[in-house]
């Protein structure tokens, strides 16, 4: 899945970078709060990691004009700042949730993955249907009582597709919920994508809608 991380420091930024890459995520990383700004307004995110103190901008100024064009994007909060106002200020302004610095990396996988969850409208941390569940946490999908390891582009991609079972989702929102900047893209890389997954898991598992895109639905029909 497709993070955007907005760090000004290029230590924490480089490190927390190679590290989200590590665990298969595609990062996003900007410097200052308009080039923030600029990138959140245009992206496809599943989540916004926010530190505060950013040059040109302000991390809650960022999070302000986000939330007031309706943005819902799960953003966690990364910041220095350990004053309580600051907390319920970046709260009430709709962080989803705060964690200070310095944190250890498996408690901000675990906290990225409860913000996504709550977006999905779950508790817990496997999202699906009828047909197919998807475990955030071990990344393995469950069809037909048989698990499945996935890859990290082919859980990006199954996740973008179950947030909604039954919507149709471009080739580009698709591409944009997989790949980061400057990762190369070639014209047939979903088509790739699906058939590899299909194969994994099914012809069925992914319906592709001509001219239009791909789904997943509730009940498992014929794959066109």
């Amino acid at each position: 899945m497709r993070v955007l991380l907005v760090e000004d420091d290029e230590m924490i930024g480089h490190s927390l970078r190679e590290a989200l890459q590590g665990q298969g995520w595609s990062v996003d990383w900007v410097k200052d709060g308009l080039l923030a700004q600029s990138a959140w307004d245009d992206g496809d995110y599943a989540c916004v990691l926010l530190d505060l103190g950013l040059p040109k901008r302000d991390g809650v100024e960022v999070l302000r004009h986000a939330r007031s064009r309706g943005d819902t994007t799960p953003v966690l909060v990364l910041t220095a700042r350990d004053g309580v106002d600051d907390r319920v200020h970046g709260l009430d302004l709709g962080a989803d949730d705060y964690l200070l610095k310095p944190y250890e990396m498996r408690e901000l996988l675990a906290r990225m993955r409860a913000v996504i969850r709550r977006r999905d409208g779950s508790a817990h941390s496997v999202i699906g249907n009828t047909a197919m569940q998807l475990d955030l946490t071990t990344r393995e999908v469950l069809v037909q009582g048989e698990r499945s390891q996935l890859s990290a582009r082919e859980f990006a991609l199954l996740h973008a597709l179950l947030e909604r079972p039954g919507a149709i989702l471009s080739r580009e929102q698709l591409e944009n919920r997989i790949y980061g900047w400057g990762e190369e893209v070639t014209s047939n890389a979903v088509d790739v994508l699906i058939h590899g997954m299909r194969r994994k898991l099914g012809p069925d598992a992914i319906r592709n809608v001509r001219g239009l895109g791909w789904r997943v639905t509730g009940g498992m029909e014929g794959a066109a």
